[in-house]
């Protein structure tokens, strides 16, 4: 009997794992995504996900169907006032099970907490943001872009704080200090400069939008 079980596992840890395909569209649009990948080692899943980007008054979503890292199979949301961005990212194990758009992440309705956020470019000058949907924790952003540094203040779920989410929204950025908190209006410490995060989420937002 333990020379079969040794048997076993030694089948299953040298038998050989095959690559999973996967959907692939990057975005996608209403039609159905007929394109296919196989993936790399080190993306097991397939994915299918919806960003939603809120700035100011328009709103835009994207929709992406992909092989994917585990680590990138999670959803959530930051907002930093004007500017909002939500991912939804759902996740499968088997060839082409990512076959289906899915809707944009749940939750539109302020959920009681609130949180400081840079008003204009200049962030001493604060007020009160209302957080929405699974957005649980108040947060500071300090960026560098160059030789200018600058700060932001809002809102994000706890997976954009301990996820990889953040790194999904914030990657185009060259370094970014994040911290963030869980009780109301806990991330009050003044910090004096520009907010260049604002400004560049605004600006990625217009182009988006409008082009």
């Amino acid at each position: 009997m333990r020379l079969l079980v040794t048997l076993a596992l030694a089948c299953a840890l040298f038998s050989k794992v095959y690559p999973l395909d996967c959907f692939e569209c990057i975005p996608t649009g209403l039609e159905p995504c007929s394109q296919t990948k196989t993936c790399p080692a080190s993306q097991t899943k397939c994915g299918s996900s919806t960003v939603v980007l809120s700035a100011g008054i328009n709103q835009s979503e994207f929709r992406e169907q992909s092989c994917a890292a585990p680590a990138e199979c999670v959803s959530g949301s930051v907002n930093i006032g004007n500017t909002r961005i939500s991912v939804n990212n759902q996740c499968c194990d088997s060839n082409l099970c990512n076959d289906q758009q899915i809707p944009a992440l749940p939750g539109t309705s302020p959920n009681g907490k609130t949180c400081f956020t840079c008003v204009d470019f200049n962030c001493p000058s604060m007020s009160t943001l209302e957080c929405i949907g699974p957005e649980d924790q108040c947060i500071k952003l300090s960026v560098t872009v160059g030789q200018i540094k600058g700060t932001a203040k809002g809102c994000a779920s706890k997976t954009f704080c301990s996820g990889s989410l953040n790194s999904q929204i914030l990657d185009i950025f060259d370094m970014v200090d994040l911290s963030c908190c869980k009780g109301d209006m806990c991330n009050n410490a003044l910090r004096i400069g520009q907010s260049i995060l604002f400004l560049l989420l605004v600006s990625l937002a217009s182009f988006i939008l409008f082009n």
